[in-house]
């Protein structure tokens, strides 16, 4: 069957409603007495007409607050004479007064609680920001977690197995104080030993030195307050994070940019230790992990662990410059060299290399690049190590190794479950 669809009236038959509307109310008054009053007929406005006319009528919330304290009539309020004619209300002026209302309410809450409002004027909009006293100023976006698959189910319970095992305080060796310190999250290593040496640290009641060694139980304090000691106890964890260009590999940055440790989520337990640097201009892996041992053995020029790096230069690099890279050239701090340089072919301008180098020295591919005037216009880091860069790992992105894989990792490291040293 064939649906109709209901017409709206001509222009001509609303008007004749809306005077026969008028006509009718105006015959009889609220005692049954005809009332005397001309009316004109007005074309039906619009809805766009009729939202200006309510906004006309409202008021702000700072305006109707200050009338209700000095006991004034709301000027949101319609002023038209009653009538004998029963008007039907406005909802949109009575959910404004409403609105009104309950901003005075926290307004005044706000100020008995003694909570302060700053406004921040932005391009286009102004908004209204309440500070409870948070020390970050950066509104960072936080790295997005890899999308994978689970395991089956023997791999995620001994993967439980291995998250809840913990070391007895009694298997746990001394340390350092300063590292000791930096681990439990009350700053670097270099601020740790800056306030031992200003004696503001003591061990037992006795002012401690720099190179001094504690132990699980000693008690710890700076300027005479307690500080809780945090011990790798437990099983060490692993991120790789794709870090992309404008990041800097950096705890605290005086001009304010954003750090690589804005973007990852925080660790209660201990703190994210990063496993060599980046520039400021380089993308590609960045590893992070809470086990000092293990990034110690990554970044150690004594240990030799290889890093492999995707360069894209402007030129081309001939049979010759190639052999003397890998012979080593020299730079200003010092002789370097590449154990291994690929050619990977190029279009226009472009060329791209892949180069593998066994120590990270400040800028240090793009300097040997340079040293035969050929400019580096990308770097990106493939591998570290036993670790390679996803390809479903997105810039701004982190992936978490599960247990097993963090297990596989120390007996590469030759490192024990918790991090330690094997004898």
């Amino acid at each position: 069957m064939k649906t109709v669809k209901a017409r709206r009236p001509q222009p001509a038959i609303r008007e004749g409603r809306a005077s026969d509307q008028l006509r009718s109310a105006n015959k009889v008054g609220s005692r049954g007495q005809a009332v005397v009053k001309k009316t004109s007929v007005q074309p039906m406005q619009s809805p766009t007409a009729k939202l200006g006319a309510t906004k006309k009528k409202t008021v702000s919330a700072s305006e109707a607050a200050r009338n209700r304290a000095q006991n004034l009539p709301d000027t949101g309020r319609s002023s038209t004479p009653a009538t004998g004619i029963r008007k039907r209300g406005n909802s949109t002026v009575g959910m404004s007064r409403m609105i009104a209302q309950a901003i005075a309410k926290t307004a005044g809450a706000r100020e008995v609680q003694g909570i302060k409002t700053v406004e921040k004027a932005d391009e286009s909009t102004k908004t209204t920001i309440v500070q409870h006293g948070d020390k970050s100023n950066k509104n960072v976006k936080r790295a997005k977690r890899m999308k994978q698959r689970q395991g089956s189910q023997e791999e995620l319970a001994f993967q439980q197995i291995l998250r809840e095992k913990r070391l007895a305080s009694s298997e746990i060796e001394e340390d350092r104080l300063q590292k000791v310190l930096a681990y439990s999250g009350l700053g670097s290593r270099r601020d740790m030993e800056e306030i031992i040496e200003a004696e503001r640290v003591t061990i037992g009641g006795r002012i401690a030195t720099l190179g001094c060694k504690v132990s699980p139980g000693d008690e710890v304090r700076i300027d005479g307050k307690r500080v809780a000691l945090k011990w790798p106890d437990r099983m060490a964890r692993i991120i790789m994070y794709h870090k992309q260009e404008g990041e800097l590999v950096s705890r605290d940055d005086p001009e304010g940019r954003v750090t690589v440790f804005d973007r990852l989520r925080r660790v209660y337990s201990s703190k994210w230790i990063a496993i060599g640097r980046l520039d400021f201009n380089t993308t590609g892996l960045l590893l992070f992990t809470t086990s000092g041992e293990l990034a110690n053995r990554m970044t150690h020029p004594s240990f030799q662990v290889e890093r492999e790096y995707a360069v894209r230069v402007h030129g081309q690099l001939t049979p010759e410059q190639m052999k003397e890279l890998t012979a080593g050239v020299t730079l200003d701090d010092g002789e370097a060299h590449f154990t291994r340089i690929e050619d990977r072919g190029g279009e226009g301008s472009n060329h791209w290399y892949h180069v593998v180098i066994k120590e990270g020295r400040n800028r240090e591919v793009r300097r040997m690049f340079e040293h035969f005037n050929i400019m580096v216009s990308r770097l990106t880091r493939i591998r570290f190590g036993m670790f390679s860069l996803p390809g479903r790992l997105k810039r701004g992105e982190f992936y978490e190794l599960s247990e097993t894989e963090v297990l596989a990792a120390m007996k590469w490291a030759g490192l024990t479950i918790m991090g330690q040293v094997k004898d």
